[in-house]
């Protein structure tokens, strides 16, 4: 029979010993051959119990102990299965293919102790050896399969439990892989249909019960945070994001995404910083979570951190080539080119979108703050200083009330292309025109330190 014959290549069949009753060694032979039987269709259960009704019959034959233990490594029961492979060992030491068992539990007790530790990527390894040995070990498979969502790697881990539920579609340590591989996906709702289903064929899988737990708490605060934000209750939605937060930090997707969302409540509630910090904590969980580098480069711009504004819109315009994403860019750039001239509404200490009036009034303002007759009785530091405020005061008017030179300056044009060269700028001019002309203005010292002004 031909998987007879495989199954005693593998176990390195050796003569049988020579028995006194001849019928029960026919009898055990038929029992071995109806375990090979059931070994090659992979019911290891039934090969299991012919085996050991053959090894009943003929206690002493190496090859039946060699064929129920690696029925017993196909089951995933290596310390009974060393315990047969010694035993045939003994009887016959052709059999030391099945020293390898000790291998797979020493394989299985490093993987148990590195789970506990988190470190997933040496039991995903330990566990790739251990399948070399028993490659239809199901709980091998499984914590494989387990560790590969955690590391992130869901396609694979997908493939496994696949294959499993293939063969089992009631296996709920599959179910449960597959759903926490859609959990981490952030397809919740698909997520919890596998974990139902899961605890329907094992109602007592802590794992499934406390992923499911998760999963609908998190669904859950996440609608209720949406909801108070498109309500307008930032401060109700903020709590709500945080606290949803805290359900599991193992959820990198949906935490990314619940970051940038708060990150967006901060922004309204103008708590820039914070923004920024929340969006910082989104893309270190999610590099490539394009919302989360828009909805950051926003708060930079707002902050007047240009050069972090335009690193973020390169990398959104690198990742995604749309008009709109090049765009912002473009506008990102323009405004840290602007950043680097002078300020002239900060000079002025207006604001972007102040009229013709209050430009006028803030220039009287600050061309009297610092024009040098004032400042006259200083030391010579404090005059220099004086002055050049004086001549920025000037120039920051001559700009900003001039509408066609305030056009030019907003949209980012360099004013010294345009014929605007203000290296040879007087402010005394601008002052005089400003005040009526000679005459029509000068400080009077009242005592000492003390000014008073005085208008024709």
């Amino acid at each position: 029979m031909a998987a007879a014959a495989e199954c005693d290549v593998v176990m390195a069949a050796t003569e049988p010993e020579l028995l006194d009753d001849e019928e029960a060694k026919r009898e055990a032979e038929s029992f071995k051959e109806q375990g090979n039987a059931y070994y090659a269709k992979k019911d290891y259960n039934e090969a299991y119990n012919y085996y050991t009704k053959a090894i009943d019959m003929c206690p002493k034959n190496a090859s039946y102990y060699g064929n129920r233990a690696a029925t017993l490594m196909m089951l995933g029961k290596f310390r009974e299965a060393l315990g047969d492979a010694q035993q045939s060992v003994r009887l016959d030491d052709s059999f030391v293919r099945f020293k390898n068992a000790n291998a797979v539990i020493e394989y299985e007790k490093i993987a148990e102790t590195d789970f506990e530790k988190r470190d997933f990527r040496k039991v995903v390894f330990c566990m790739d050896r251990a399948l070399e040995y028993a490659p239809a070990c199901h709980r091998f498979k499984i914590l494989k399969a387990e560790c590969l969502a955690m590391l992130g790697r869901y396609p694979e881990a997908q493939s496994v439990a696949s294959d499993i539920l293939r063969m089992d579609s009631t296996n709920a340590d599959a179910l449960y892989v597959r759903g926490l591989c859609l959990y981490y996906e952030d397809c919740i709702e698909k997520a919890v249909q596998f974990f139902v289903q899961a605890l329907r064929m094992a109602p007592d899988h802590e794992k499934a019960c406390v992923a499911c737990r998760n999963a609908k708490a998190l669904k859950a605060k996440k609608e209720d945070g949406n909801k108070a934000f498109k309500e307008g209750n930032y401060k109700l939605a903020y709590e709500l994001y945080t606290e949803a937060l805290g359900i599991d930090p193992n959820n990198i997707k949906t935490n990314a995404k619940l970051y940038c969302n708060r990150g967006t409540v901060n922004s309204k509630l103008r708590k820039l910083d914070d923004a920024i910090e929340d969006c910082t904590n989104a893309v270190k969980l999610d590099d490539t979570y394009i919302k989360a580098y828009l909805r950051r480069a926003q708060c930079y711009l707002d902050t007047e951190q240009y050069e972090e504004a335009v690193r973020d819109y390169e990398k959104v315009y690198q990742t995604e080539k749309t008009k709109e994403h090049k765009q912002l860019l473009k506008n990102a750039q323009l405004e840290l080119k602007k950043s680097k001239r002078k300020d002239y509404y900060k000079i002025l200490g207006v604001d972007k979108n102040a009229s013709e009036d209050e430009i006028k009034k803030a220039y009287r303002k600050r061309a009297l703050m610092h024009h040098p007759d004032r400042h006259s009785g200083a030391s010579a530091e404090v005059q220099k200083e004086e002055e050049k405020k004086f001549k920025e005061v000037g120039e920051a008017f001559t700009i900003l009330s001039d509408p066609k030179k305030k056009t030019r300056y907003d949209s980012g044009q360099d004013l010294d292309e345009e014929g605007m060269n203000m290296g040879d700028f007087d402010a005394n001019n601008i002052f005089k025109a400003f005040f009526g002309g000679p005459g029509g203005f000068s400080f009077e010292a009242s005592g000492p330190g003390n000014f008073f002004f005085q208008f024709g």
